[in-house]
């Protein structure tokens, strides 16, 4: 007699003639049991406790799976991830060695240095600059001023993991040196500026935020340090964030935004957007996955720039899901961000991440664009429904018609992004194994349901099938949200509408931008999402809108 496999792996089934045929039939509760005899197929041990909590994580996962089911995907329709047979030298050989020339910034009128010194923390990087280059500061002066505002206000934000002092003094004083010398490298030259801990940096930890990693030294510079430090910025400081990039508490602390340092500064960018928005830094570096820039930038009122995937190097960075995770700015201003990300892509590709290879075009400065030649979508769906930060919403589609910016209205594809959450989960699962099989995952700091080990656990679980056919429903939804964009140069949507999910599923580019507050004081965005490859359109229409408002300019009164 056959013994009978677990629904969880065959659904209901039965044997004839040897063969397995699959009879639909409602599906049977997940239970304990039944996983504890599927993980025996998969060479697993996890306790009976871990299984209960991961039970419930796969009922998720499985109405995913009948969703998918019910597509239509014919064969021809390939998943989303592209095999690419070239060695890393190849890859590299097809690169060229000229560097990208983003074009020119828009005329900007005399900075001054103020007359009281803190007022500087709030400059944006571009007046900043203009300081550095006409000689009115120093590199040194600018290094030392942002060091001890990070050595003042971390104890209450808890948004710094390790101070990077020597390193920045020394490259202060070499941009000192090089500006006096006539060898001036551009806007961000002299600039301090942080990188969230999952970048790394020579002769530093990168902690990745958790506590299995927090003595880990990886003998490296990540792609972002290296053209930044070619474009002469000064890294001051490694960052916060959560424990391997999922929101804000990491395995010192919870990082608070400095509007209310009570609250969580979100994450996963979080002590990246706290340190930004406190005036500790003028700028740093974050990640998105699935939210990791939008979301802090929202929580603490900064500008946050999600570039298109695949435009900036993660080459050194901590790698969660390799098909949607995006480096990218966080700032005062979309102009700010621009400056950040034209130094982020100057040297073009990078043959260590092949998913730079993909774009079609270098980014360029677009701030000459003709707001009123261009089509802008909103999603209307998303603005008519009731939410509490609806007012401001709607108080930035006035203001972009008072420029004379066309507003069209604007639908979403049909496919939920929702069903293909799970790609991101499969993917994290596999960069993080060797953590789960170890059970070092049990250092970690947070340990419920929808923490990372049991996210982890629950996604060995994941068929591989079942992710391939992900991938493939991925495809349609990049063709669906492709037609759906036909003619418009960017579209405007509340910053946690369905947009998030679907725009992070197919790569689009995005900036979070402040646009008012709560009752409670607390600030608020409203998201600009762009075509692909096309950061000079989208951040030209930013900068517009911030041009006629003030709420870049607000920040938080330090009170604490």
């Amino acid at each position: 007699m056959k013994k009978r496999l677990p629904a969880l792996l065959l659904g209901t089934a039965c044997f004839a003639a040897g063969v397995l045929v699959a009879r639909p039939s409602a599906p049977e509760e997940i239970t304990v049991p039944m996983l504890r005899a599927a993980q025996q197929l998969m060479g697993l041990s996890f306790s009976d406790a871990q299984l209960d909590s991961t039970r419930r994580n796969l009922s998720g996962y499985r109405d995913s799976y009948e969703a998918l089911r019910k597509l239509d995907m014919p064969n021809s329709v390939a998943p989303s991830v592209v095999f690419d047979p070239r060695p890393l030298r190849l890859r590299q050989a097809a690169l060229t060695a000229a560097t990208v020339n983003p074009g020119k910034l828009p005329e900007m009128a005399k900075v001054k240095l103020p007359a009281t010194r803190d007022d500087l923390a709030f400059y944006t990087v571009r007046q900043l600059g203009e300081l550095l280059r006409t000689k009115q500061i120093s590199s040194e002066e600018l290094t030392t001023f942002f060091l001890a505002r990070l050595k003042k206000y971390d104890p209450k934000l808890h948004c710094v993991i390790t101070l990077t002092e020597d390193l920045a003094l020394q490259q202060a004083r070499q941009a000192d040196q090089e500006i006096r010398a006539g060898k001036y490298r551009g806007p961000l030259h002299g600039i301090p500026y942080g990188a969230k801990d999952l970048f790394s940096a020579k002769g530093y930890k990168t902690t990745w935020g958790s506590v299995p990693y927090k003595d880990q030294t990886l003998d490296e510079d990540a792609a972002v340090v290296e053209r930044l430090r070619a474009a002469g910025a000064v890294l001051c400081a490694k960052l916060t964030l959560g424990e391997l990039a999922q929101g804000d508490v990491w395995f010192g602390e919870k990082t608070r935004t400095p509007w209310d340092v009570t609250k969580g500064s979100s994450g996963s960018s979080a002590g990246s957007a706290s340190a930004v928005a406190a005036g500790l830094l003028p700028f740093a570096i974050g990640t998105e996955t699935l939210g990791s820039i939008i979301s802090p930038s929202t929580a603490c009122g900064t500008t946050g720039l999600r570039p298109t995937y695949g435009r900036v190097s993660r080459a050194g960075a901590m790698a969660l899901s390799w098909t949607m995770d995006k480096a990218g700015p966080l700032a005062r201003s979309a102009e700010d961000c621009a400056l950040v990300l034209a130094a982020l892509t100057a040297a073009g590709p990078d043959a260590r991440d092949p998913a730079t290879l993909l774009a079609p075009n270098a980014f360029r400065y677009a701030f000459g664009t003709n707001l009123k030649k261009l089509r802008v979508g909103y999603i209307k769906k998303a603005f008519d429904q009731d939410y509490p930060t609806k007012a401001n919403d709607q108080a930035v589609l006035d203001v972009l018609r008072k420029l004379g910016v066309e507003l069209v209205p604007l639908e979403m594809p049909a496919l939920s992004g929702n069903i293909l959450r799970f790609v991101l989960t499969a993917e994290g699962a596999a960069a993080f194994d060797g953590l789960t099989r170890s059970g070092r995952d049990g250092q970690m700091v947070l340990q419920n349901r929808f923490a990372w080990p049991n996210t982890f656990r629950s996604s060995r679980f994941i068929p591989a099938v079942e992710y391939l056919q992900a991938q493939r429903a991925r495809s349609l939804l990049i063709e669906q949200m492709d037609a759906q964009l036909k003619g418009f140069d960017a579209y405007i949507t509340p910053s946690f509408s369905a947009s998030l999910v679907v725009t992070n599923l197919t790569g689009h580019p995005a900036i979070a931008l402040p646009n008012g507050f709560t009752p409670q004081g607390l600030p608020t965005t409203i998201t600009f999402i762009g075509q692909l490859y096309e950061e000079g359109t989208l951040l030209a229409l930013a900068k517009a809108y911030q041009d006629a408002t003030e709420f870049d300019e607000k920040h938080p009164p330090l009170n604490f």
